[in-house]
């Protein structure tokens, strides 16, 4: 199992938030990690921007979107970026795509998100046939007729990697893409539900088997701060309670909130819980620092010794 770190979800002005993105990266190669996991949040930084950065800055980590939504561009307009970072990157991203949630396509976008799994089969039907360029994209299907000539092609084949927690999404991520990038799955929900369903699913199109990449909160702290941990993670992370694919997804699991999915307490405990996803069936962990502390400096001691940690995780888990 892989071990990655996610960057870029802390909020920031342009300026600020580009050397961060290259102090953090920096850390995360020299520390060993294998992958950075860049979440797209709604208001904030460009994921793919963001990877094209990291790329230029970094010679061997692994980059990938966790997740760029399907409905913000068109798919011909989202594999030329891709590819375009592709090339920036060397080689080196990971394209995690995904239909989101009706708060953010909805509500905040202004568009359709009537039959999300319909057009998240369908737009990559036109992106996988982008990404395996050079040559001209000729795709009808119920919501695209594509046929454009498309002269990119990848500098190494671009893995997507679809967002995907329901049976349906799950068969779609099986049969079309490279795997799935998930968010509050715990081992039950990754053992009983997401292995299963998409690993048949790529069986039965003859793909390999999947990846399945799982995010989750992580805090090295003392056993008797756990609870504290896990109602920070909480306070800065729920996202359950305004999104029915979360809430249908934590009915596969134990965890009843991000606090149960945090892996939080000592070297020995976070490790268990790591290997609990291992013995699951998750082929990375895309590890969302969470530190805690009273003040400022407090906070930045938790994130630095959290980072060691998961540091030498990563060799362990290699």
């Amino acid at each position: 199992m892989r071990i990655g770190v996610m960057i870029g979800a802390e909020r920031g002005d342009a300026a600020r938030k580009a050397s961060r993105l290259i102090d953090d990266i920096k850390w995360a190669e020299s520390a060993g990690l294998d992958t950075a996991w860049i979440p797209q949040v709604p208001s904030d930084f460009d994921a793919l921007t963001a990877a094209a950065i990291m790329g230029a800055n970094t010679d061997r980590i692994e980059l990938g979107t966790a997740v760029v939504p399907l409905q913000a561009q068109h798919p011909i307009a989202l594999a030329r970026q891709a590819l375009s970072v592709q090339g920036a990157a060397r080689g080196r991203l990971a394209l995690g795509v995904g239909p989101s949630h009706h708060w953010i396509i909805r509500d905040m976008l202004g568009l359709p998100y009537d039959k999300p799994a319909g057009y998240t089969r369908d737009c990559l039907d036109v992106l996988n046939a982008a990404l395996r360029g050079p040559g001209p994209v000729d795709v009808e299907n119920d919501t695209f007729t594509v046929h454009n000539p498309f002269d990119l092609g990848p500098v190494e084949p671009v893995p997507v990697l679809l967002a995907a927690l329901g049976p349906v999404m799950l068969r779609i991520a099986g049969e079309q893409a490279d795997g799935t990038v998930l968010w509050m799955a715990d081992e039950r929900a990754v053992g009983d539900h997401v292995v299963p369903r998409i690993g048949k699913a790529a069986q039965e199109a003859g793909r390999p088997a999947p990846r399945v990449v799982a995010g989750i909160p992580v805090c090295l702290c003392a056993p008797s701060e756990v609870d504290a941990a896990r109602e920070r993670a909480n306070r800065i992370l729920g996202e359950a309670e305004i999104s029915p694919n979360y809430q249908r997804l934590l009915e596969n699991g134990d965890a009843r909130d991000v606090g149960d999915l945090c892996a939080a307490g000592d070297e020995d405990m976070i490790a268990e819980r790591f290997r609990r996803f291992r013995d699951a069936g998750a082929t990375d962990l895309s590890v969302r620092l969470l530190p805690i502390g009273a003040d400022r400096d407090a906070l930045i001691a938790s994130k630095r010794r959290t980072r060691e940690m998961i540091a030498a995780l990563a060799t362990e888990f290699r």
